[in-house]
């Protein structure tokens, strides 16, 4: 994947660097409770400022819609940020994109860090308003996109500004971009997907690309039972589309004409109750009772998915295979996540994972620092796995004036 890097930007001394960070964390009582997206920038803050530039960060927070929302200001994460780098940072409070806000810019030393106040704040940003892009640019001398997980959306500042100024991907960007081209672009075959959640209807995209893109497919969570359905079994009270099975069907023809191999569960885990540690048992595929669920895959699946996961070389994985927040319905995500985890271990495997409930159900089971890679981004995760052009990205492809 071709795009311009940070270390193609060449002398940045006496420069202003405007960086696009994702500083969307969670907060608790009006403090940062989750500092992995902070701890994600400092890579790229670092080196601007050894190469002496001034970074001016962006970032948004919440979805205060163009309104400015006290709840929803960047000033607690300032401190936090402040705290990681171990140095001040200075923060923009209220002084919007004009004349004051490049007034506090030019007043601080080359090497110093300020971050703006909520993009979000800004009536342009979510429209991409050309004048909103424009205000932007001319506080800085270059771009850094360096969020990942905001490169999905076409904002003010994440795409109009990265056609205004020379725009490079920052550090963490391309981590996060030549990870993913080691696993579906460019991929050591075989290569295996998994591919977890409630709903088809989520995912039709996804499982349309994939199938031309992989050599196994691995379908769990509710939507296996779409495709059990559409097979013909039972599902009894299971979570399942009924209205989608004709295109459960046309998906299987799709990867059978690809050469595309599904794994859908062999057995499976039922119970007439979804809660933790409910009575439960393991059944076969024509043995699910009218008032049961299936909350889970049972030994076989596991054993059969941990088989072709030994045998391939690149994997990746987008939502668990059961009901992993409820014990015991865990197992078979569990399982498969370690087996990967091994395999990536021994050097047999590059396993990338991403998405908001995978990453949950790697760290529940043991092995998110045990893949290759994993991405804390959801929706721009998954638009990249449906083969979607993200517009972050594409703007770091085309010339650096």
């Amino acid at each position: 994947m071709k795009f311009h890097r940070l270390q193609d930007a060449g002398d940045l001394s006496g420069k202003t660097a405007l960086m696009r960070v994702d500083f969307n964390t969670p907060m608790a009582d009006g403090k940062v409770s989750d500092d992995t997206r902070l701890r994600a920038a400092l890579a790229s803050v670092a080196a601007l400022s050894q190469q002496g530039a001034k970074t001016v960060l962006l970032s948004h927070l919440g979805r205060p819609k163009g309104k400015i929302r006290p709840d929803m200001s960047l000033k607690p994460v300032a401190s936090a940020f402040s705290a990681l780098l171990g140095r001040p940072v200075t923060f923009a409070e209220n002084c919007g994109i004009g004349p004051k806000c490049a007034a506090l810019i030019a007043s601080r030393p080359d090497g110093d860090v300020i971050l703006l106040e909520n993009m979000r704040f800004l009536p342009g940003e979510e429209t991409n308003d050309p004048d909103t892009a424009k205000a932007l640019a001319k506080l800085g001398d270059i771009y850094v996109n360096d969020a990942f997980s905001a490169a999905h959306r076409a904002h003010a500042s994440t795409e109009g500004i990265a056609h205004l100024l020379p725009a490079y991907a920052g550090l963490a960007l391309q981590k996060e971009l030549d990870a993913l081209e080691r696993a579906l672009g460019s991929p050591k075959r075989p290569v295996m997907a998994v591919v977890g959640g409630a709903k088809v209807s989520s995912k039709i995209t996804l499982l349309k690309n994939l199938v031309s893109k992989v050599d196994h497919l691995v379908i769990g969570g509710g939507m296996a039972n779409t495709f059990l359905a559409a097979q013909g079994h039972p599902v009894g009270k299971s979570l399942c589309e009924h209205d989608l099975l004709a295109l459960a069907r046309e998906i299987e023809a799709a990867a059978n004409a690809a050469d595309c191999a599904v794994i859908l569960p062999q057995d499976l885990v039922v119970a007439a109750e979804f809660k933790a540690h409910a009575a439960h048992r393991i059944c076969g595929l024509d043995e699910v009772g009218a008032e049961e669920m299936i909350l889970d895959a049972g030994p076989k699946t596991i054993a059969a998915i941990s088989q072709v996961m030994g045998e391939v070389q690149t994997l990746i994985w987008n939502g668990p295979l059961g009901a992993f927040e409820l014990a015991p319905f865990d197992a078979a995500t569990v399982a498969a996540a370690q087996a990967a985890g091994r395999a990536c271990q021994s050097g047999a495997l590059i396993a990338v994972a991403g998405g908001g409930d995978t990453v949950a159900a790697l760290n529940h089971a043991g092995v998110a620092d045990q893949f290759s890679f994993v991405s804390t981004a959801g929706g721009a995760f998954l638009e990249w796995m449906e083969g979607k052009a993200l517009p972050g990205i594409e703007a770091l492809r085309g010339s650096t004036r």
